[in-house]
């Protein structure tokens, strides 16, 4: 799988966050605001993880929680406020479609002053993705 880059705080950025080419309301934005039924899910590992990039740019603490296993879900987040994500790649996506139950996903979420590589691990509860943990490859 080829690299993909997002880089929301260089230049001009009319994307999404998560740096797909959609607006934040057509994209992230309608897995943080639910719809009328209450709650929209991501169809992939790769959707989520992009979704809850996006929720830490927005600082959208509750969707993360939302989006967190329960297994190891902190009982509360607080957000660095001073945080200031620049920029998304996706490394690679193991498995985490609608025909999986596990998926994985490496990134490296960028921010002023350094950037963070993980390797997501997920899986579905009750139908719906969750972030489960990740590790940090050298």
């Amino acid at each position: 799988m080829g690299r993909r880059i997002a880089r929301p705080g260089q230049g001009v950025f009319v994307g999404c966050p998560c740096g797909l080419p959609e607006p934040y309301e057509g994209c992230c934005g309608r897995y943080h605001a639910g719809d009328e039924a209450g709650v929209v899910t991501a169809p992939t590992a790769e959707a989520l993880m992009r979704s809850r990039y996006s929720a830490f740019v927005r600082g959208d603490a509750p969707y993360l929680l939302r989006t967190w296993h329960p297994r190891t879900r902190p009982e509360r987040l607080v957000l660095d406020p001073g945080m200031r994500w620049t920029g998304l790649e996706i490394l690679g996506t193991a498995d985490g479609t609608a025909f999986h139950t596990t998926g994985s996903v490496e990134f490296r979420a960028s921010y002023r002053g350094g950037a963070l590589h993980e390797r997501s691990r997920f899986e579905r509860v009750a139908g719906a993705w969750v972030y489960v943990d990740g590790e940090f490859p050298e």
